[in-house]
């Protein structure tokens, strides 16, 4: 992301990533995971955000990238915006 927002800059095109914690979708909130983390109690620590949600819902990351590309933040390029709910901070 870094190298395309170097590259596309001079052209006005800006890069950003998005990191999300879990998000509630089938990819995480299914049986399989549920029964894996029952089987691993330890895991469910390990996958814990910091505040107390056990995960993000998809609007929340719909809504930063809807901010993205909004005038209002016309000149942030070349950043990773985590909406994780402090997971990488933990």
């Amino acid at each position: 992301m870094r190298t395309f927002a170097h590259w596309l800059a001079p052209h006005g095109i800006r890069v950003n990533t998005v990191h999300p914690t879990g998000v509630d979708t089938p990819m995480i909130n299914n049986g399989a995971l549920r029964d894996y983390v029952a089987a691993h109690p330890a895991m469910a620590s390990a996958m814990a955000n910091l505040m107390p949600v056990p995960w993000v819902q998809p609007i929340d990351v719909a809504n930063a990238v809807a901010w993205l590309v909004t005038d209002t933040a016309r000149y942030v390029t070349g950043v990773t915006l985590p909406v994780d709910a402090g997971f990488a901070v933990k």
